[in-house]
């Protein structure tokens, strides 16, 4: 059940590591060469066809590689090059994030205090009860307005003011109680930017500038309107089987404070460096958001332990992914070694949590193993190319030769359907799905990524089967017990059962 790309996808989707080839020896490297390690790695990826965009690293702190793979903008030639700006989306939540904590140091703001106190026409019976803490570590209940059925298709084209948007679409009923459950809601974070206006007085756009982006000369760094002639502004594109096209338009005024803004991989560089000291925020309010409170999130950062390559060493990171229409993206801090990883892809579907993984082996001396493509990748397209039948014979014969073709292949089909769901291809996503589904049915997981693409296509009845088929098999399936309430309308059994 990944969460849907776009900007309602969930802070990073780590991808497994896939079936590669040579695998190169483990010595200590200079920075020299792990820089050129690191742009082969990023190169492979770029000539599959699975990243197009920049990308920086920085060992202690320092830059030894960055660098542009493919077109900024395809109609016109124009390459990608470091100081190209991306549209970052959930990316944007730890500058939120930061300017809150900025509120609560200077005790105009109080975590714990319901959010009614600041949002006074805010319903009472749920701003009464959710404080400022849960909406920033996604432990509200409020439902995030971009897992709304059809909301992509219907609605994300129509510009809205934060106090009317609001209204309609972040105030509905509580998912569960609040602090109780952990689920990613942008909701929460568009409610964040709604608060900051009401206590400053000042646009949330004008709030950034003035107390983060001026302060530490984040000239590149901006809140996107797509009216607004922005010089050197990356085009996105949505990739659709082996085709390109430009992606869907998404007014800005929607993501908001969960997802609004652009960059470049050296302006985040420059923030990543700014986290390490107290210009900004002081030391116990960093530490603050980045301590984690539910399902290894902080404050607009998810706070991981992560393996570095086959080792049983494990790494610190602080990281966010993002997704919005034609961008994906993803910044990686290794805080205890001051390393950094930023990846801006504007194709909407690269792999990003797979090459940072990639990435950290070579930064960490590790042998690393240059990327093939996904066996699930080639599949799925050949779903399109000649029918679920042709697919399931050509994944039999492949079994029959070698059992272990494909140990990812159930990750890789859902990556591939998540692809076309992201580029508002729900149709084609839904095959893709169905296919996996055939493939392993008894996966809890794939037959929830069904239901989100049925849903997506508005095929009510078949999302409720699929959810339900998902819910028997995982009956902790969070994700599905809030889909199936929504979808048909009643109490979760929980809820019913206390009743009864």
């Amino acid at each position: 059940m990944y969460s849907r790309a776009g900007f309602a996808s969930a802070y990073m989707a780590t991808i497994v590591v896939l079936a590669l080839a040579t695998q190169l020896p483990a010595v200590a490297a200079s920075g020299k060469q792990k820089a050129h390690d690191i742009d082969r790695l990023i190169a492979a990826y770029h000539e599959q066809d699975r990243f197009m965009g920049t990308a920086l690293v920085a060992e202690a702190g320092k830059v030894i590689h960055k660098a542009g793979y493919g077109m900024a903008n395809m109609e016109w030639d124009i390459p990608n090059r470091p100081d190209i700006r991306f549209r970052l989306g959930s990316i944007t939540k730890q500058f939120t994030s930061a300017i809150i904590m900025q509120l609560v140091e200077e005790k105009k703001l109080d975590l714990e205090t319901p959010i009614s106190t600041y949002l006074p026409e805010y319903r009472e019976d749920t701003g009464g009860r959710v404080t400022t803490h849960h909406l920033l570590s996604h432990t509200s209940g409020i439902p995030s307005y971009t897992s709304l059925p059809g909301f992509f298709e219907d609605l994300s084209r129509d510009p809205y003011d934060p106090d009317e948007f609001t209204s309609q679409y972040c105030s509905d009923d509580l998912e569960f109680e609040p602090g109780s459950k952990w689920n990613y809601s942008n909701s929460g974070y568009f409610l964040l930017g709604l608060i900051i206006e009401k206590i400053t007085g000042s646009s949330y756009e004008q709030v950034l500038q003035e107390r983060i982006l001026d302060p530490l000369g984040l000239k590149d760094t901006g809140y996107d309107h797509h009216g607004t002639i922005l010089e050197r502004r990356a085009s996105g594109y949505s990739q659709v089987l082996d085709e390109y096209e430009n992606a869907s338009y998404l007014d800005m005024s929607i993501p908001y404070a969960a997802g609004s803004l652009y960059s470049t991989v050296e302006d985040l560089y420059r923030w990543d460096q700014a986290l390490h000291k107290d210009k900004l925020l002081s030391a116990a309010a960093r530490e603050k958001m980045f301590t984690p409170v539910l399902n290894d999130y902080g404050y607009g950062w998810a706070i991981q332990e992560i393996p570095v390559g086959d080792t049983d060493r494990k790494v610190k990171t602080v990281s966010h992914g993002g997704g919005i229409n034609g961008f994906n993206t993803l910044i990686t801090r290794l805080v205890d070694d001051r390393h950094l990883i930023v990846l801006l892809n504007n194709t909407d579907g690269a792999p990003l949590g797979e090459m940072m993984q990639d990435i950290v082996r070579v930064l960490y001396d590790q042998p690393f193993e240059m990327p093939e493509l996904p066996v699930g990748r080639g599949l799925v397209d050949a779903l399109f190319d000649k029918g679920l039948d042709a697919a399931m014979a050509n994944h039999a014969t492949a079994i029959e030769a070698d059992p272990e073709y494909a140990p990812n292949l159930e990750q890789e089909i859902n990556q591939r359907g998540y692809e076309l769901l992201m580029a508002n291809h729900a149709t084609e996503a839904v095959e893709a799905f169905r296919l996996n589904a055939a493939l392993f049915p008894a996966s809890s997981n794939v037959h929830d990524s069904l239901g989100e693409a049925l849903m997506a296509t508005g095929q009510r009845q078949e999302a409720i089967r699929s959810y339900a088929r998902s819910l028997e098999m995982d009956p902790d399936n969070a994700n599905a017990v809030t889909r199936l309430a929504a979808l048909m309308e009643m109490p979760r059994p929980e809820e019913k059962e206390e009743e009864d």
